[in-house]
């Protein structure tokens, strides 16, 4: 009976262990204030098929399944440099001004990644801009290598998501009086 308990034991301790290092699921959220009228923003980026003239890091992007804007459309980014990003578009509602999209595919160090972008209005002309996610690690395995972690995988996407606001702010403001 003592053996049954130790082995019953030991693959509880086994399958907890397992289960403590498979991957989180990671949440990253940044947002901009931005001296503008939230329909201004919006209008923005309210284009699935318009990352590329507000975030500097791509050099291009296009629709390449379905209609702009409407869900189940997707995209091709392609960064500046080389790599693209194939991205799906889950939702879009222009009223409250937000959309979410996954990623299919692509060169960034994250899976199971989603993604929702909100413009709210904050007054007669400010705004802020939310960009959030949730995404797994690429390499869910329980041990990824150093550049496939999750501290890579939330440094590069909160990387990508400062990036863009802060561009989106820059080309949205009055120049400085």
């Amino acid at each position: 009976m003592k053996t049954m308990q130790v082995i019953a034991l030991a693959a509880f301790a086994t399958m907890s262990a397992a289960a403590f290092a498979a991957a989180q699921v990671l949440h990253v959220s940044k947002e901009v204030t931005i001296d503008a009228p939230a329909d201004q923003v919006w209008a923005k980026i309210k284009d699935f098929d318009g990352l590329a003239t507000w975030h500097p890091a791509l050099e291009s992007d296009k629709i390449v399944a379905g209609k702009n804007n409407e869900v189940g459309a997707e995209r091709l980014l392609t960064l500046k440099g080389g790599g693209t990003i194939k991205e799906k578009l889950l939702a879009f509602d222009a009223k409250k001004h937000s959309f979410k999209y996954s990623i299919l595919e692509g060169v960034l160090p994250v899976s199971d990644y989603t993604s929702t972008v909100t413009v709210k209005s904050m007054g007669k002309d400010k705004s802020t801009v939310t960009w959030s996610g949730s995404f797994k690690r690429k390499d869910t395995s329980d041990k990824p290598a150093a550049d496939a972690d999750d501290a890579t995988a939330t440094k590069t996407m909160g990387g990508v998501y400062d990036a863009g606001l802060s561009n989106l702010k820059k080309l949205l403001e009055p120049a400085a009086k």
